[in-house]
């Protein structure tokens, strides 16, 4: 599926399902807002952000389930936490251990003019590889009997099959939730999560795994 139509059946499914997604991506945001904000005055307090990784697969889940079925109940959100939260844990460390690579990264470059471009390319390679974490996530959720391992495998063939379409979906969805930061956090805290799950879900999977 085409980044645009993905993202445009995903502004459908998150008009007509906001109430059940809106819930967990309160949840999910907050658990990041939270680790961020308590992480200024104790860095050590970063480690809750951890804690984001099975919430970001239950909102996978519903994502799947929607793009799947086309029906959504608040139950599936906890069923996916239920049946990811290993999987969740395991990327919500890998996610964190990079966020702190990169931010020592960022800090070392900048400190002196000559490595404001390296900064940039940091910056570059981890919006590639947040892109890469969202379509492993929707991977390892769409099958919970592959080894994350094989879904790490089979989510690489994926980007690398499609990498333009991949990096353009990436992008757009990255911009939204920068947008939904800016405008007061509250869009993040709601809605922009969901809708990039629901979004990534529908890039994802084949149309044979629908339902509908």
């Amino acid at each position: 599926m085409s980044p645009r139509r993905a993202l445009g059946l995903a502004c459908g499914d998150l008009y007509r399902n906001s109430w059940r997604l809106v819930p967990v991506n309160a949840l999910l945001g907050a658990v990041l807002v939270f680790a961020a904000v308590a992480a200024v005055a104790v860095h050590a307090l970063l480690v809750l952000a951890v804690l984001a990784g099975p919430l970001a697969a239950a909102l996978a889940h519903s994502s799947v389930t929607l793009v799947r079925t086309g029906n959504l109940v608040l139950a599936d959100a906890w069923e996916g936490l239920r049946l990811h939260w290993r999987h969740g844990l395991a990327l919500g460390a890998a996610g964190l251990a990079l966020g702190v690579l990169a931010g020592v990264a960022v800090h070392f470059y900048t400190r002196s003019s000559a490595g404001w471009p390296l900064a940039f390319v940091t910056l570059y390679l981890v919006a590639l590889l947040g892109i890469y974490a969202a379509v492993l996530t929707t991977v390892a959720v769409a099958d919970p009997r592959l080894p994350i391992g094989v879904a790490a495998h089979d989510a690489a063939v994926l980007v690398a099959r499609r990498p333009g379409a991949t990096l353009l979906i990436g992008l757009a969805l990255l911009l939204v939730n920068l947008a939904g930061i800016a405008a007061a956090v509250m869009p993040f805290l709601t809605i922009t999560l969901a809708y990039s799950f629901v979004a990534v879900a529908h890039f994802v999977l084949p149309p044979e795994a629908r339902e509908v």
